[in-house]
């Protein structure tokens, strides 16, 4: 568990390695399903390392005194350090290295884009794979766990300060543990039948399994953690009631609002945001809210609109409910796409067609109302956007139409609407997401911080819980000064970034 309060682990000392040596060494990584078995379980994909193959694969890594790989990671990982212990056979020392900066390593180290992040900065990668930083951080941490080794913490006295948390995703769960680690008393509220926010709720269990995120909630009742599911705030209780009763409120309730295409048709039945698809193909209906129980049949022919991770795991979940034809429509082509390599690979080898350069136009409905299919359009590329990517522009007479009785939007998620009716005085940009200090992630509002993807945008775990950190650390700041005469943290600062977004 990060942040521990007992005092840090000692840096492993690391003499000069034969760097030329190590970058002999051939690449290892774990085995994993074969794909026609996968499409027909829920299970993770990757098998994890076993111990040995761990040791020779960290000691790939030549030991950069400059660790681009720690510095490319969010929240900073001492990458060289832990992976000395581990091949030197300490799983628990390197484990222990991962879990000083980071609350959850063995999610992160299954869903982190470490290609573009870690890995993609690791100098063995210039000639080679690089170091497998995200399948070894997974191993060691959940090694630990596996020979309960996690470490004890030892809590301070209480402060008697009371930290309201709503939403128990990434960030909500970074900010619990450090600041349940200062001795302050933490609730979490959560909308959701059960706590884990996207965790549970986002991602797949081929990609993480649930019993993980169980465990992280275990580790924070632990530490005296309180979490209130199915408490939705501005309904179940007042934004007032909850600020009146806390000293401090960190807002973690991510981006769960599905972008919508604006084409006819896309009101039918049969049509469906990707967060309702994945949670009705992924879960048991008792962890759903009452509107989501309803099962999802066995599609035979779906279509997912979008090109992120989301829409990745939106294909794969389809494959896995039965459907027979699965595609997915993107209107730019593959070199464009923001989501993990990985997971085009996976989805390939699991059967799914992709249609690049296709765009939406309309959604097709049969004589009863129901999807039949999808009209689209070719595109071709033009000039760079404001994103860097090339703009798609539509070819005039190049319609064609896809067959479907299912199709599944996964074009970008948005902060809830209904927070701004919740707390209308709390300030949000042009598109809706909170406002927050980037340095203490303050909002406008005194004593109220907000992080992750209510933020930023929908965006990584890693980069919740870097917010997070800077979050747990200002709100620590603020109770410690909230007894003395002196103001607390000042609101947010007028000038921050550009104004011009703000709404």
């Amino acid at each position: 568990m990060a942040d521990s309060t007992d005092a840090p682990n000692p840096k492993p000392v690391r003499p000069d390695v034969d760097r030329k040596a190590r970058l002999r060494i051939p690449a290892y990584r774990p085995s994993k399903q074969d794909p026609v078995d996968r499409t027909k379980n829920w299970d993770e994909v990757y098998d994890l390392f076993t111990g040995d193959i761990a040791k020779i694969e960290a000691e790939r890594c030549i030991q950069c005194p400059a660790a681009p790989c720690q510095k490319a990671c969010p929240v900073h990982n001492d990458i060289p350090a832990a992976f000395w212990l581990l091949e030197q056979g300490d799983f628990n020392g390197a484990a222990n290295i991962f879990r000083e900066t980071s609350e959850l390593p063995e999610m992160c180290g299954r869903l982190c884009p470490q290609e573009r992040l870690c890995e993609g900065h690791c100098v063995v990668g210039k000639n080679a794979l690089p170091v497998a930083i995200g399948k070894l951080e997974t191993f060691v941490t959940e090694w630990q766990r596996s020979e309960h080794l996690l470490p004890v913490i030892q809590l301070p006295a209480p402060t008697r300060k009371r930290v309201a948390i709503i939403g128990s995703g990434p960030a909500g769960i970074a900010v619990a543990e450090r600041l349940a680690k200062r001795g302050h008393s933490i609730v979490i509220y959560e909308a959701w039948p059960k706590p884990g926010g996207i965790l549970r709720y986002g991602i797949p269990s081929f990609k993480q399994n649930k019993a993980a995120v169980d465990r992280t909630f275990e580790d924070l009742a632990a530490l005296g953690v309180e979490v209130r599911c199915g408490v939705h705030v501005g309904r179940d209780i007042s934004w007032e009631d909850l600020r009146s009763a806390s000293d401090a409120v960190f807002v973690g309730i991510g981006a769960t609002e599905g972008s919508r295409l604006g084409i006819p048709g896309e009101d039918a039945p049969g049509v469906i945001a990707a967060t309702e698809f994945l949670v009705r193909s992924n879960l048991p209906s008792e962890d759903l809210p009452a509107q989501m129980q309803a099962p999802l049949g066995r599609p035979r022919k779906v279509v997912v609109i979008g090109g992120g991770d989301t829409s990745m795991d939106c294909v794969r979940s389809a494959r896995r409910l039965g459907a027979e034809q699965v595609t997915l429509a993107y209107r730019r082509t593959e070199a464009e796409m923001q989501g993990r390599v990985e997971e085009r690979v996976h989805a390939q080898e699991e059967g799914v067609q992709f249609e690049y350069l296709a765009s939406p136009v309309e959604v097709i409905t049969g004589a009863d109302g129901e999807v039949t299919g999808l009209r689209c359009i070719r595109m071709a590329l033009g000039e760079p956007d404001d994103t860097g990517r090339a703009r798609p522009q539509p070819v005039e007479g190049s319609e064609f139409e896809i067959a479907a009785d299912m199709l599944v939007l996964a074009i970008g998620y948005n902060v809830d609407a209904e927070w701004g009716e919740t707390v209308p005085e709390m300030m949000r940009d042009r598109w809706a997401r909170l406002v927050a200090d980037p340095e203490s992630m303050q909002t406008n509002l005194p004593g109220v911080f907000a992080g992750g993807d209510d933020v930023n945008g929908a965006d990584l775990v890693v980069t919740a819980l870097a917010d997070a950190h800077r979050a747990a650390e200002a709100i620590d700041a603020y109770l410690k000064v909230l007894a003395t005469p002196q103001s607390p943290l000042s609101p947010l600062r007028p000038l921050i970034g550009d104004s011009s977004l703000l709404g």
